[in-house]
């Protein structure tokens, strides 16, 4: 399974940007999707996540109110609505997909996931 991000660019402090991030090849299941991010010389840090069964969604503090994630059930593409963009939101993003089944980790934890994306870039200027 190859999971394909897209939508990252650069933008100004206060714009939006809507991620995707969707499987190619095989049809596959996946018990949860999520979105991490990476700044330069910094380590991956959680945003948000979905799961497929319930839509229960997580975010990250530092996200909340301005970041909303969704997905299409047809095609197991997820979104991610950026608005209100910071120059602390520059960063590589990640989208990711958690298997069915159960899991030491928590959606919150990169290793709750096992497919990830090639990684989009968003920078925001100030």
């Amino acid at each position: 399974v190859q999971l394909q991000a897209s939508g990252g660019g650069t933008v100004r402090t206060g714009d939006s940007l809507r991620l995707s991030c969707a499987p190619s090849g095989r049809t596959f299941i996946s018990a949860a999707s999520g979105w991490f991010r990476q700044a330069e010389g910094k380590g991956r840090e959680f945003v948000a996540s979905i799961t497929w069964g319930t839509a229960r969604e997580l975010y990250a503090d530092s996200v909340k109110g301005r970041f909303t994630i969704s997905k299409v059930d047809a095609n197991n593409t997820v979104f991610l609505e950026m608005k209100s963009l910071r120059p602390e939101d520059t960063a590589v993003y990640y989208c990711a997909a958690a298997p069915v089944g159960p899991s030491y980790y928590s959606e919150y934890e990169p290793k709750r996931f096992r497919w990830w994306g090639q990684g989009t870039q968003v920078t925001v200027s100030s």
